[in-house]
């Protein structure tokens, strides 16, 4: 790949993957405890929901059984470090109301059903849009689910993969159109985009020392900081739902 050709979404994952090493994302014990973060994280930072999972933990409501057993006010308590806790409490419920009928409690058991049909079913619950559901159908279900964030788009648009108003259908169909349908490849691509935002393709980009820095077209090199790019960026993230 000559210098500033555009790259495919391969070519950046084996970059990233040589660069920042495998991930191991997302942090959970369990495949519940993995959709409870993944509701949790919508509009808050991740240390806000490790704040909320600690304290779920300390109460042992982290199955789903245990959260329908606990009373609304002390489930609200128990996450209020992530925010928006009295409607989060009620997201959580949903979610674990459909777990208990639906997997019996254990959502690895759902890992062999149709992946289009089990996205329909998580989208249809109450606070749950397409990047939590499809984190909860990659990463606690084990489904290749391409999830999409601020921070895919960010990347992408600087890049000129797509441009930096791409929707979240448009950028999710553009990776999996040009990748293997691989959960574990999707799940580590994911850590890695997360990874590369939070160090380099920042809202203020730092691109100096960065993986990308010779084949981003985003990069000017002319500046001595090189902390310049081109394209409007994107807000620093906040989970949507």
């Amino acid at each position: 790949m000559t210098v500033k050709e555009m790259m495919t979404p391969l070519q950046l994952f084996d970059i990233l993957l040589t660069t920042f090493g495998p991930q191991h994302w997302w942090p959970g014990d369990t495949p519940f405890e993995v959709a409870v973060g993944a509701v949790l994280a919508q509009n808050t930072s991740w240390s806000n929901v490790e704040k909320a999972i600690t304290s779920l933990k300390a109460t042992n409501t982290i199955t789903a059984t245990s959260l329908l057993a606990l009373s609304a006010s002390d489930l609200e308590q128990a996450i209020r470090p992530a925010g928006y806790y009295r409607v989060k409490a009620r997201y959580l419920r949903t979610l674990a109301e459909w777990v208990s009928q639906r997997a019996t409690g254990d959502l690895s058991s759902l890992v062999s059903e149709d992946t289009d049909a089990l996205r329909s079913e998580i989208l249809a619950l109450r606070g749950v849009g397409r990047e939590t559901a499809d984190s909860i159908l990659l990463y606690a279900i084990g489904k290749p689910a391409f999830v999409v964030d601020a921070y895919t788009r960010r990347i992408a648009a600087r890049l000129r993969l797509l441009p930096d108003n791409a929707t979240y259908e448009s950028t999710q169909q553009y990776f999996v159109a040009r990748l293997p349908e691989d959960a574990h490849l999707f799940n580590e691509f994911h850590g890695l985009l997360v990874h590369l935002a939070k160090e380099h393709c920042r809202a203020r980009p730092v691109c100096l020392a960065c993986p990308l820095e010779q084949c981003c077209p985003s990069t000017d090199a002319s500046l001595a900081t090189r902390h310049v790019v081109r394209v409007r960026t994107m807000p620093e993230r906040r989970t949507t739902p």
